[in-house]
């Protein structure tokens, strides 16, 4: 059967192929378009594992609000590079992780994976032709679901923050305000009574540490520990921070002032925890030159 050129176009538009590659694929399925299609997917599958190894730190947030505000899901897909982050395929992919874990609520990024899309194929699926595609590595990292009796506001800083806040009481540009802040202020928790116990204990045991080498007399410690317990805890917490807008008055006080409450919040930024390979070019080029 003679391939014809928009035959060829066809493949190359359903599967992001390179054209000698979808020329010799449907030469090799005779014209079936659909053999061609199953053909470059099992490739491309190969590709993906291929590149599975490789560190992706980089990628997007997506925070994905249900009609009603009352909760929303918050999702990490990693890539190895900003610019394949800035991808439309790619934000497109995300944005649809986004959307369906909001609807499905999966227990793990495994259930999730095998979850269908709009288009049919799974999350997994689609990740890896998306790899074979595009030709980086790309994970669907993590994802938590936050919900509130009252909104949950959302704020995203670029592609690389994102927050989810939980809260009765207020307003939106209350909310908006609150999550701009967790962005730019990284609290560890809402309040002082959900720092974990192991948290506190081991920061007593620095400040004890410290104020020992002091050579101050026990009552004096005791009373240095406990001021210096209370700035960390204010540091910490979200209620105990100052208001990144207005300095002078804490969260707490903030939300006092309007009635209002926060009962949890996520804060996600891309590749937090990730060790990136740090690759030094010269001495990579300097290798290459010595071996030729």
């Amino acid at each position: 059967m003679a391939i014809t050129a928009s035959m060829v176009k066809e493949l190359r538009e359903r599967t992001g192929a390179g054209m000698m590659d979808c020329k010799k694929v449907l030469t090799e399925t005779n014209g079936d378009l659909e053999a061609a299609i199953d053909v470059m997917r099992k490739s491309g599958a190969a590709k993906a594992d291929k590149k599975a190894g490789r560190v992706a730190a980089d990628g997007k947030v997506v925070i994905t609000v249900s009609e009603d505000a009352k909760e929303a899901s918050i999702v990490e897909v990693n890539c190895e590079t900003d610019f394949v982050a800035k991808d439309e395929n790619f934000i497109n992919f995300v944005n649809a992780v986004g959307a369906r874990v909001l609807a499905d609520k999966p227990a793990d990024v495994a259930a999730l994976s095998a979850m269908p899309l709009d288009s049919g194929e799974t999350v997994e699926e689609t990740r890896a032709n998306l790899v074979a595609k595009i030709g980086e590595n790309m994970q669907v990292r993590r994802f938590e679901i936050v919900s509130s009796e009252g909104a949950v506001y959302a704020y995203s800083h670029g592609v690389r923050i994102g927050v989810a806040v939980a809260m009765t009481g207020g307003d939106e540009e209350l909310g908006k305000d609150i999550a701009m802040h967790i962005a730019a202020s990284r609290p560890v928790c809402v309040s002082e009574a959900d720092v974990p116990e192991e948290v506190l204990a081991k920061e007593k045991e620095i400040l004890i540490a410290q104020a020992q080498d002091s050579g101050k007399p026990p009552e004096i410690i005791e009373k240095m520990i406990g001021g210096r317990m209370k700035k960390y805890l204010a540091e910490i917490t979200l209620v105990g921070q100052a208001f990144v807008k207005d300095p002078d008055q804490t969260i707490e006080q903030l939300l006092k002032s309007a009635g209002a409450e926060v009962t949890a919040f996520i804060r996600y930024e891309v590749g937090e925890g990730i060790e990136k390979k740090e690759e030094d070019f010269a001495a990579e080029v300097m290798a290459q030159v010595k071996g030729s």
